[in-house]
């Protein structure tokens, strides 16, 4: 089962859950889920070993780097 698959099944859920106090905290959690897999879809996968963060250019005389 793709990453489609599982965003349609999510979707398809939450038309057929009725809205209304009782099903709040279940519809929240479904959208959730969805905005998880679109951002997981969204994302590139990266199979380098490289490490998380970022590269701060030199100017000058000296670099920096936030650490945190």
């Amino acid at each position: 089962m793709g990453l489609l698959d599982r965003i349609k099944d999510i979707e398809d859920e939450m038309n057929r859950t009725q809205k209304n106090k009782a099903t709040e905290h279940h519809i929240g959690l479904l959208k959730a889920r969805l905005a998880k897999l679109r951002a997981q879809l969204l994302e590139p996968t990266s199979k380098g070993g490289k490490s998380e963060g970022f590269e701060v250019q030199k100017s000058g005389d000296a670099r920096i780097c936030i650490i945190g």
